[in-house]
């Protein structure tokens, strides 16, 4: 089940140190700033301002931290950040996309070129691997206490394009522009997230080999998540269990 990659990753993201975390609630603040100037304050009325708040509960940002950023961005005016994609090849060419928001686009292109070209991969142009990926909501819930024929039903009933279920968690496939629809129908029937955001999903995936094309596809993805004007990287890696992160 595609779920549990997802699962680890978002439990990564969970336990790390202050520090990363204390970086993880910059950007969410960051993303949330950007939603607020481009459409406004008011959950509400702003669908993308839910969805990135969602985001950001999923990754334990506390309310307070949430709410004063809106405030914040709301009644002053702040750096102009633009979303751009960015696409490249790692280790063995397994195909990368990192999403970032940034206020200067040669700094970053520069960055990002500097991680590919460091760990055995490289930069690539604008549509060079995004063929590989496919757009979809992907909302995770956890499994326990669920019953599968009720939840799937649930799902459906909400708008879901697949349903997926093992011991552990639950995957709902949505449209990306239905996934807020979608997540608002099941918080509504008592359903809470791990995570619920639109990801890319690979077509077909690419396998590492090799101890140190492990480790580089490793020290790679650290480097893109850690940059602050990442705010998601995406991959096909096949054997993602293979790196000690």
């Amino acid at each position: 089940m595609s779920g549990h990659s997802k699962w680890n990753n978002i439990k990564r993201k969970k336990e790390k140190t202050d520090g990363a975390k204390a970086k993880i609630f910059t950007k969410m603040a960051r993303e949330i700033a950007v939603c607020v100037r481009s459409g406004g304050a008011d959950p509400a009325s702003n669908g993308k301002l839910r969805d990135c708040i969602a985001k950001a509960k999923s990754l334990n940002v506390p309310n307070d931290n949430i709410d004063r950023v809106i405030k914040k961005a709301s009644s002053e005016k702040g750096d102009d950040y633009e979303a751009i994609t960015y696409e490249g090849y790692g280790p063995c060419g397994v195909a990368v996309m990192v999403e970032t928001l940034t206020d200067n686009r040669n700094r970053t292109a520069g960055d990002l070129r500097h991680y590919f070209d460091k760990y055995n991969g490289n930069l690539g142009q604008s549509g060079c691997v995004a063929f590989m990926f496919n757009q979809k909501g992907i909302l995770i819930i956890p499994a326990e206490g669920k019953d599968e024929e009720k939840a799937m039903e649930d799902a459906f009933d909400a708008g879901a394009e697949d349903f997926d279920m093992d011991e552990d968690y639950i995957q709902v496939t949505t449209a990306p522009a239905d996934l807020g629809k979608v997540r608002e129908a099941l918080e509504s029937k008592g359903y809470t997230f791990e995570s619920a955001e639109v990801e890319y999903l690979p077509v077909t995936t690419t396998a590492v080999e090799g101890e140190d094309n492990i480790k580089y596809m490793g020290l790679l993805l650290d480097a893109l998540e850690d940059d602050d004007d990442v705010q998601s990287v995406w991959h096909n890696l096949e054997n993602e269990d293979v790196l000690d992160r």
